[in-house]
């Protein structure tokens, strides 16, 4: 089992807060001999005759040194499990959770919405002393 982001919890109490009901924690995921988590599983539904929304949301801090380096990584590993999930379980959708400043600051500057307007990724800003979402980019 990976060790669990600093903003773990945060996130799922925001998940929450947000009427969506944890499912996994963590999303195992299994491709050949690796496996991979996924950092929280979640469903949302949105009417009685209609099947829910699926997410699987994987929780990035920003803590290193080189804010270019942390999205890379970020990036990387967004684009393994997307990979996966796609053909595993194609109707969830997968967020990357960033903090609020790291949503201002890395996906609302030029390269990150780039990226998120390429497709590369969805990203969900949280504030992590609330403990609530407060932006869905797709």
């Amino acid at each position: 089992m990976p060790a669990k982001d600093i903003y773990h919890d945060c996130v799922r109490t925001a998940l929450i807060k947000d009427g969506w009901t944890i499912t996994h924690d963590p999303l195992r995921l299994i491709w050949g001999p690796k496996d991979m988590y996924v950092d929280l599983g979640a469903e949302r539904l949105l009417a009685a005759e209609k099947p829910g929304r699926r997410i699987a949301v994987e929780i990035k801090s920003f803590q290193g040194r080189s804010e270019m380096t942390e999205l890379e990584r970020a990036i990387g590993q967004y684009t393994v499990y997307r990979t996966v999930l796609d053909q595993q379980d194609p109707d969830r959708l997968l967020f990357l959770a960033v903090p609020a400043k790291v949503l201002v600051d890395v996906f609302e500057d030029p390269l990150g919405k780039l990226l998120i307007q390429s497709g590369i990724a969805k990203v969900m800003g949280f504030d992590p002393v609330k403990e609530e979402i407060i932006r869905w980019l797709p």
